[in-house]
């Protein structure tokens, strides 16, 4: 068995949860890569899909700003190195300032100024670590709308666009229906808006694990087919929101919810995208 780092090893299993030895073991056989010791663990039933977040490592806070007519919004995660300053009055405003700016200007707005007096101020390395902005084009009879939602005090946050025509745009129960649907990224994760949005890369990396899962079964092939197509159906409800349980009515799917309510409102909503931001994780935008 070659020799593989110990952190390479911890890495592997804060992803998978599978243990210490099987980590060793894939990495070993993969020659330290990552990725395909992934796939190795999930193969052999040892490791449940790779976390997409990996160990919070740094401090600061996630927030969002948004337009008045909520016509456009922006998200902001901004870094710091200690959770003290993390808390302070003063960061909370740089951080708001950030996201003003990037409302205003967009992802590649000029925040130089801005961080290099907050680090001169606190002594601590601050940085912008990512930065989203959705601003929908108006379309006939169409109209955008950017809703958000924080957690845990900035620790996620959600930006999200729907696109809504008639009542459903203007009723009271539009904003809480588009902050239900920010609750629902921030709680659950998803990937993607729809499983069509899903790659066919994807899909076919899935159908081979699936596949590699059952061959030790011992079932015939039809029947392997079956459990194959069973565990893709059960892949699309956990990574696409529309197919997810909705948090607040688990026996729902999230376009059930979404159907009944638009319906019983009028007019039409659709998700165009989302992203969703945790505090320290890789930078990784979804849909």
């Amino acid at each position: 068995m070659s020799e593989v780092s110990a952190a390479l090893v911890r890495e592997l299993r804060e992803k998978t949860g599978a243990g210490m030895m099987d980590c060793k073991r894939a990495l070993a056989d993969t020659g330290g890569d990552l990725e395909k010791a992934i796939v190795s663990l999930r193969e052999k039933g040892l490791a449940a899909a790779a976390k997409r977040a990996t160990r919070v490592a740094s401090e600061g806070v996630v927030v969002t700003a948004a337009a008045a007519d909520n016509a456009a919004g922006a998200m902001v995660e901004v870094n710091c190195e200690t959770d003290f300053v993390g808390r302070t009055p003063e960061f909370q405003g740089l951080a708001q300032q950030v996201a003003a700016r990037v409302l205003a200007q967009g992802p590649e707005a000029d925040l130089g100024e801005l961080i290099t007096a907050a680090i001169a101020k606190t002594g601590e390395n601050i940085v912008v670590r990512r930065a989203v902005r959705f601003a929908p084009a108006a379309s006939a009879g169409a109209s955008g709308i950017i809703g958000s939602y924080i957690h845990a005090g900035g620790k996620i946050g959600v930006l999200i666009e729907v696109t809504g025509q008639g009542a459903i745009t203007t009723a009271p129960d539009g904003p809480m229906l588009i902050r239900d649907l920010a609750m629902q990224v921030a709680a659950a994760n998803p990937r993607y808006v729809r499983r069509e949005q899903v790659t066919a890369e994807v899909l076919d990396s899935e159908r081979a694990i699936y596949r590699a899962q059952a061959a030790g079964s011992g079932k015939p092939e039809p029947v392997i087919d079956k459990m194959v197509a069973g565990k893709l159906e059960k892949f699309f409800k956990d990574v696409c929101l529309l197919e997810q349980p909705f948090i607040k009515d688990p026996d729902r799917a999230v376009s059930a919810w979404l159907a009944e309510v638009v319906k019983r409102v009028g007019g039409s909503l659709t998700v165009q995208r989302f992203a969703r931001f945790q505090l320290g994780e890789q930078a990784e935008q979804a849909a």
